[in-house]
């Protein structure tokens, strides 16, 4: 299933919230904040995002764009999720 027109930002922010913020001060997640530098997602939460963007996105995330630049913020992620829906 492609996902077209929808607000990555809120997408992938519900989703961290929810899996790794438990639900709790969400709102002071800003898009730019480091998910590993601010302890809000460890190297094993990663693969859990890198399974969740497949499932949602429908799309394979290649070993080579399991990178900090792809995904260790809202921003980031949104950048390489929309890069690659659109391709």
């Amino acid at each position: 299933m492609r996902c077209f027109m929808i607000d990555y930002v809120a997408v992938v922010k519900e989703f961290i919230v929810s899996n790794f913020l438990f639900g709790s001060d969400g709102g002071s997640l800003g898009e730019d904040d480091s998910f590993l530098e601010n302890g809000i997602i460890d190297s094993t939460g990663i693969m859990e995002v890198v399974a969740w963007v497949e499932e949602t996105f429908d799309f394979k995330v290649r070993d080579e764009d399991l990178l900090p630049e792809n995904f260790d913020s809202v921003k980031r992620l949104v950048t390489y999720i929309a890069k690659n829906v659109t391709e």
